[in-house]
């Protein structure tokens, strides 16, 4: 019998729906078994004939009854069949081994710094960029301001390529401050540099290519392009930037990181440039700019693109993880029309397009003034701590033992040991006693250096000086 408890918040026919389910489920009303009339059971139950009705309409919509004119409403058949046995719970399908993405995502970690079992003191991460209240603020008030003006077709399936006045933020940003004038339809927002690679691989190579990357340099990139099924080969660094004339003959595409190499440091030589560039045409391949901290020089202007100079062969690349902040999760492409249809239409069919909110806030962000009213802000605290960090690794002997490099451009600078140095066993001595540093063989495929990158974007001037000098007491112990 069905019964009805008044003190039960849910509807009286959704409590008696669950009993009758159970009771069938169960093997309480086996298959076959008539059900009373719904007249003869609301008067038992002592409910309304439609409360009885809904239950008996939902039972036979979801299968578990079936009427007839002459025979009624009877529990199915086919439950009998479907009722749980008594053998063993039956885990799913066997998930396939993937070792190249455990090992990948292994790798990433132990280069974001690994997983330590206490919070450092001092982190010199190369990853994290500076952030105050005064982004917080302006940033709220751009999401604020267009969660209640925004067009409603926004919300509806948009351009691949990405919001249209995003791009065309964008586009004058690149114009302005990067020397680089393209039309909108030549910009493509993605979410990230690791999402620009993949794209990268997905719509313009294919499986088997040779792809030439720095070493050490960007481990996500290569990542992402082995993962992609690409030979990778590794090409070496050296205070000139890329090893151009080591290229493989047979590259496909070539990743570089010319205005400061990622983790070296290195500021890819006008030399090497100009034979970078004429290889391209030469032998036909394209190259990958990542332009991720160009804007934070500390000599001068920043650097002339390589994108400016050969925009057939390039495809330019920029991030807001390091502009403003990692967590919005928008960046671009900027290449070839014909390229960024291209990369458009496996975005259309892979991602569709990104989040709304993130680029409606971004677009007004920039519009209104914050985005470089906060880039001023930002330049002038990495001076200080790029000065401070200089002057403490002098002060402190560090320089005098190891090399330091990298210190024209960007959010870190590099500490170089000799390839015999126990790099891993400084590092975790560093990091017992609360000082997080990144060792340079995380960021190589082959070349065996060693050493540590060190970033200032988060660390504050006075705790740039006593980090230092703690590190310093580490590593220039014998």
């Amino acid at each position: 019998m069905l019964t009805v408890n008044r003190r039960d918040p849910r509807p009286i026919w959704q409590q008696l729906l669950d009993q009758a389910i159970l009771n069938i489920t169960s093997g309480k009303w086996p298959p076959g078994e008539v059900l009373l009339p719904s007249r003869e059971l609301a008067a038992l139950i002592g409910v309304s004939r439609s409360t009885v009705q809904i239950v008996y309409e939902e039972l036979h919509s979801r299968g578990y009854t079936v009427t007839s004119r002459r025979g009624g409403t009877r529990v199915s058949e086919w439950i009998e069949a479907c009722r749980p046995s008594e053998e063993p719970v039956v885990h799913g399908p066997a998930l396939p081994d993937m070792p190249l993405l455990d090992e990948s995502v292994g790798q990433l970690q132990e280069w974001f710094g690994g997983i330590a079992e206490t919070t450092p003191k001092i982190d010199f991460t190369p990853h994290e960029p500076y952030l105050d209240e005064q982004f917080r603020t302006r940033w709220r008030q751009s999401f604020l301001q267009i969660s209640t003006t925004s067009d409603l077709n926004h919300w509806a399936y948009g351009d691949p390529r990405g919001l249209l006045p995003l791009r065309e933020q964008i586009q004058r940003y690149l114009s302005l401050e990067r020397g680089v004038h393209v039309s909108v339809d030549q910009i493509l927002l993605t979410s990230g540099a690791q999402h620009s690679i993949d794209l990268i691989a997905q719509a313009l190579l294919r499986e088997g290519d040779t792809v030439a990357v720095e070493d050490p340099g960007f481990p996500a990139a290569w990542m992402a392009l082995r993962y992609r099924r690409m030979e990778v080969a590794a090409v070496p660094v050296d205070d000139s930037g890329l090893c151009v004339d080591e290229l493989p003959p047979a590259s496909k595409l070539v990743y570089v990181t010319p205005s400061h190499q990622c983790a070296v440091g290195a500021i890819l030589s006008e030399p090497r440039r100009q034979r970078l560039l004429r290889l391209a045409v030469e032998r036909s391949f394209w190259i990958i700019e990542d332009d991720y901290d160009s804007e934070f020089r500390y000599r001068g202007e920043p650097l002339p693109t390589l994108f400016s100079q050969r925009p057939e062969h390039t495809l330019y690349m920029i991030s807001f993880s390091k502009m403003i902040a990692p967590g919005i999760r928008i960046s671009a492409i900027v290449g070839p029309p014909e390229a960024i249809r291209r990369l458009a239409r496996v975005q259309e069919f892979t991602y569709r397009h990104l989040p709304i909110m993130e680029q409606l806030t971004l677009s007004h962000f920039i519009e209104h003034g914050h985005f470089m009213r906060h880039m001023r802000r930002v330049r002038n605290v990495y001076r200080r701590r790029h000065e401070a960090m200089t002057r403490a690794i002098v002060a402190s002997g560090l320089s005098e033992r190891f090399r330091l490099s990298g210190v024209e451009t960007g959010l870190h600078m590099l500490l170089e040991a000799e390839s015999g140095y126990d790099e891993k066993g400084g590092t975790l001595e560093a990091l017992r006693q609360g000082i997080r540093v990144y060792p340079l063989s995380n960021y190589g495929l082959t070349s065996g250096r060693k050493g540590w990158v060190l970033g200032f974007a988060q660390v504050e001037e006075d705790e740039i000086e006593a980090g230092i000098a703690r590190l310093a007491a580490i590593l220039l112990t014998p």
